[in-house]
């Protein structure tokens, strides 16, 4: 089992997540942990990124939050539990560009965001551990 350090686990989940799916990558190394970043986009990063990282079945693609339900069904979830008066209002939310700006605005007005900082945080630390679990990484603290 290959450990894989919490933070940069993080650091590339959030990379991966706040694009749009397949824009931007990041890959863990089976071999070492290591994680490599790429992106469609124009950025540029310090280090050489192995030749095979899209191809070899050594290195592990860190998924977008989207596939493991953590965009608006968690969203979903945390209104549902939160505040089920609202639930249709931030349905429709989703149904439109800016669902999440407007989410938010109505959980600062609510007065519960930071409520669902944590429930999100929580919900995004569980799925990534569960997904490392069942890829055969350890996650290790810093």
């Amino acid at each position: 089992m290959v450990a894989v350090s919490r933070d940069d686990l993080a650091m590339a989940f959030d990379f991966v997540s706040h694009a749009g799916p397949m824009e931007h990558n990041a890959y863990i190394s089976l071999d070492t942990g290591k994680v490599w970043w790429t992106s469609d986009s124009n950025e540029t990063f310090d280090e050489e990124i192995p030749d095979d990282l899209e191809t070899s079945d050594r290195y592990l693609a860190i998924p977008h939050k989207n596939e493991l339900d953590l965009g608006r069904r968690l969203a979903l979830r945390f209104v549902a539990q939160e505040l089920p008066a609202r639930y249709e209002q931030v349905e429709g939310f989703f149904r439109r560009q800016g669902a999440y700006a407007r989410f938010k605005e109505l959980l600062e007005r609510e007065g519960v965001l930071e409520r669902w900082y944590s429930f999100e945080a929580d919900a995004v630390d569980s799925a990534l551990r569960k997904w490392c679990a069942e890829n055969g990484l350890e996650v290790v603290e810093p």
